[in-house]
């Protein structure tokens, strides 16, 4: 075999067109063997001889794509001093770009025998190993940009490649649960329809099958428990040819792009599948340990963990932090995906200790001219001393609010003293996010997401019901904010039934009316339960996946309907936060761009925010103080709104304000239904609010909406109407 120098960069495995250039980074190695497997998994040797600044590498010009590798480290195996080098483990390639074949936890994939965390372990484990496969970069994007839809804008919808399409019954069944059913136009034509522009997937990133789960029959459904960071993950490719599913996932993206649907990744890169010191050895433990994992300075043997999993991400060195960025680059630039999530992202903020807004991540992120210009969100927070940092995170970033959800299924539950807070969340949470210079898009709001009970379930169940996961039912959170509305899971009352789709109804119109960029959990507009398992991380069957044959259409259709209402009015959508001054006006000022509003239809007083069991409030939204330029540099002037929010028990009657607000308003949404229609109410009515439900009122300039076949606007309160119990 002809072996050339090659060169140190760029790292993994490369084809020019005229072979293959592999690199590896290992400081610890005092040699390094690139090992090629042929279709019946018989082995190659090639020693790699160039070394340039750790970085190890060669040129293989007989090396197509498709070709199956791996690499054996030799070096010292001292666990007490932090090396971990083994060379009788076949290790994957943190760069590769696709891998081939599963992981079958066999002893040889550990450095130790069972039972003797302190022993060697030295037999081959190539036979029971993923391997890295060279990819073909090419293909053919066909025009394809990146949507860049502005935040302001962003509708994002959380969904599971699998879970999402492995019942959908107008995808072809060879196809479901891949890339090319997400891509799949009956798939795409449903989030058009909901007024998705944003997907957000769950990890995509090659993943790895607890050893645990295996054993109890179960798999890690979530994929948080990456070994790749550059690699889409085999099992959501529809095919069998090695490599191939790099070129399905970016026809997937490429689908999604032509519908206006951005592509954000949820990615993990705060830990990887090796676990702690009992863990595997398959990549990065053998590679280099100390580089790559936080280490405990007293302990060398065993690993810093702020995640929860074994083991954390050494963000203090420069080649574990160049794998973060070059991973993030090449998700934009080769794989034109839109943004990224960031799984437990304060670990990525702990140089040192402490969560540190300014550490080198951070900077790096700011300083990338591709990675600066995508979606950026953190999940802002992790199991680390002072790891909850809700509000905390530098300016290009935004966040997962859990203090929206929190608050919200407070107040829509009617717990007390949560009027004040209610206010705050609705309108962009100012709190969390001015102080740093942000704005309301900062806050990615939520109810519902992967990791807890599903809108329904919310409605439908007061206690976790995680028997399925072979844990006693002890696994999951506790405290959900939930109400089953007096029955525990299933029933046929039809009050209960009632009360609990209007509760979703309301939990919807207020996450896609309130300011802020709203996420969607998939399936929550269809009505999906998990039967109150609010911790499917290894559910991978009917209990987690979205059961198109049950699809609650009518709150898909209420879904749809509000999140155009959102899309419409730009007052519902600002980018700036509200002023709210003057409090008390003076004869012939203007109307502030915002006024919480009493039952009686006058400005809220302070000391009307702290009245402990006020659940009702109602708010005036100024659609012509919206101070703002769309992109023409036209100011943007949209009409005015009235909400009124009711989580009491009872009905509530409010009194419409002064002509000063609006002569006269229309009813565009009512989640009880009870009181939808097209009559104009006239300044100083009296409007009834049932108990805990919502209405949303636009003030009338010209003839009231029509019939719902003629406003879109309406048919929301027909709907909602006919749907009310």
């Amino acid at each position: 075999m002809e072996i050339w120098p090659g060169t140190p960069y760029p790292l993994g495995a490369t084809f020019t067109g005229s072979g293959t250039n592999f690199s590896l980074f290992s400081e610890c190695a005092e040699r390094v063997e690139l090992c090629l497997f042929d279709d019946d998994r018989v082995e190659t040797r090639v020693e790699m001889h160039e070394v340039d600044g750790f970085v190890w590498h060669c040129f293989l010009p007989s090396v197509q794509p498709g070709q199956r590798y791996g690499y054996r480290v030799h070096g010292a195996y001292d666990p007490a001093n932090g090396h971990r080098a083994n060379p009788s483990k076949l290790l994957l390639d943190p760069y590769a770009k696709a891998t081939d074949g599963d992981i079958d936890w066999n002893q040889s994939l550990f450095s130790y025998e069972f039972g003797d965390p302190d022993s060697r372990n030295d037999e081959d484990s190539a036979p029971h190993m993923m391997l890295g496969v060279v990819i073909n970069p090419y293909f053919d994007w066909e025009g394809d940009r990146h949507p860049k839809t502005p935040y302001s804008e962003t509708f994002i919808y959380e969904a599971h490649v699998k879970g999402m399409t492995a019942l959908h019954p107008d995808v072809p069944e060879p196809l479901r649960g891949t890339y090319a059913a997400l891509g799949h136009p009956a798939v795409i034509d449903h989030l058009v329809k909901l007024g998705v522009t944003a997907i957000e997937l769950m990890p995509v990133h090659q993943f790895v099958h607890d050893k645990t789960l295996i054993e109890n029959g179960l798999t890690n459904y979530w994929g948080y428990n990456t070994i790749a960071f550059l690699a889409p993950h085999r099992e959501y490719y529809s095919g069998d040819n090695p490599g191939q599913q790099v070129q399905e996932f970016k026809t997937m993206v490429r689908a999604l792009h032509v519908a206006g649907i951005e592509v954000i990744l949820d990615v993990v890169y705060n830990h990887t599948a090796e676990g702690n010191h009992m863990g595997p050895t398959l990549s990065f433990r053998g590679i280099d340990n100390s580089a790559y994992y936080r280490l405990d300075e007293d302990d060398p043997r065993h690993y810093v963990d702020y995640t929860g999993t074994g083991n954390t991400l050494n963000v203090r060195h420069p080649h574990a932090l160049q794998l973060i960025m070059d991973s993030l680059r090449y998700w934009v630039v080769e794989m034109h995906v839109d943004g990224f999530r960031f799984d437990l992202a304060s670990t990525l903020a702990r140089e040192f200790y402490d969560v540190d807004r300014l550490s080198t991540f951070f900077e790096l992120v700011q300083q990338d001219p591709v990675v600066s210009q995508v979606k950026l969100i953190a999940e802002p927070w992790d199991v680390g001393p002072g790891g909850y940092q809700v509000g905390n995170f530098p300016s290009l970033w935004s966040e997962w609010n859990g203090k929206y959800r929190d608050t919200v299924r407070d107040f829509w539950r009617g717990e007390p003293s949560t009027l004040g807070e209610f206010a705050s969340r609705l309108t962009g949470s100012s709190d969390l996010y001015e102080h740093s210079g942000r704005r309301p898009v900062a806050s990615i709001n939520f109810v519902t997401a992967h990791d807890g009970f599903t809108l329904r379930d919310l409605v439908s169940y007061n206690e976790k019901h995680n028997e399925a996961n072979g844990e006693n039912n002890k696994d999951g959170e506790s405290f959900n904010r939930s109400w089953n509305m007096g029955v525990e899971g299933p029933t046929d009352d039809p009050v209960i039934l009632g009360r609990r789709a209007r509760a979703q109804r309301n939990f919807i119109a207020t996450l896609l009316l309130s300011q802020g960029v709203p996420m969607l959990l998939h399936g929550d507009e269809l009505g999906r339960t998990q039967s109150g398992n609010n911790n499917t991380y290894a559910q991978d069957s009917e209990l987690s996946w979205i059961n198109w044959d049950a699809a609650d259409e009518p709150l898909s259709e209420f879904t749809s309907m509000v999140a155009a209402l959102r899309s419409a009015h730009p007052t519902f959508r600002r980018s700036r936060f509200f002023d709210g001054r003057p409090v008390h006006r003076g004869e012939g000022e203007p109307l502030p761009d915002i006024v919480w509003l009493t039952f009686d239809g006058e400005p809220m007083e302070p000391e009307n925010w702290d009245v402990s069991l006020e659940r009702s409030v109602g708010v005036f939204l100024n659609g012509q103080g919206i101070r703002e330029v769309d992109s023409r540099g036209i100011p943007v002037v949209d009409v005015n709104f009235l909400l009124y929010f009711n989580a009491d028990e009872n009905e509530v009657e409010f009194t419409i304000p002064g002509e000063e607000y609006g002569a006269e308003w229309e009813i565009v949404i009512d989640t009880a239904g009870s009181g939808a229609d097209t009559v104009p109410r006239p300044a100083g009515a009296r409007h009834p609010v049932a108990g805990r439900s919502m209405t949303v009122l636009r003030v009338l300039k010209g003839e009231p909406a029509g019939p719902p076949a003629d406003s879109a606007e309406a048919s929301v309160a027909f709907l909602a109407r006919d749907s009310a119990d």
